[in-house]
C-alpha cells in the first residue's frame, strides 16, 4: 500500500508539471484522471477491494469528467 501511495504521488506530480502547455480541455482530462485514479485507489483500499482496479476505474471516470469540464 505504501508503494501505491508513492506511485500515485509521482503520477500526480508529473501530471501537474506536464499540464503547462496544454489546452484547458487537455488539462481537465489529465487532472481529472489523476485525481480520479488517486481517489479510486484510496476508496478501493479502504473498502477492501483491489487498489489497482479502483485506480483504473477512477482514472477513467475522472478523465471523462475532466474532459467534459474542460470544454466549458
Amino acid at each position: 500500500m505504501k508503494r501505491l501511495g508513492w506511485i500515485v504521488s509521482i503520477g500526480a506530480l508529473v501530471a501537474m508539471i506536464g499540464c503547462t502547455d496544454m489546452s484547458p480541455q487537455a488539462q481537465g482530462t489529465m487532472s481529472g484522471a489523476a485525481i480520479g485514479a488517486g481517489a479510486g485507489a484510496g476508496i478501493a483500499a479502504i473498502s477492501g477491494g483491489d487498489a489497482w482496479t479502483g485506480a483504473i476505474i477512477g482514472g477513467a471516470a475522472g478523465g471523462v469528467a475532466g474532459n467534459i469540464r474542460g470544454r466549458q
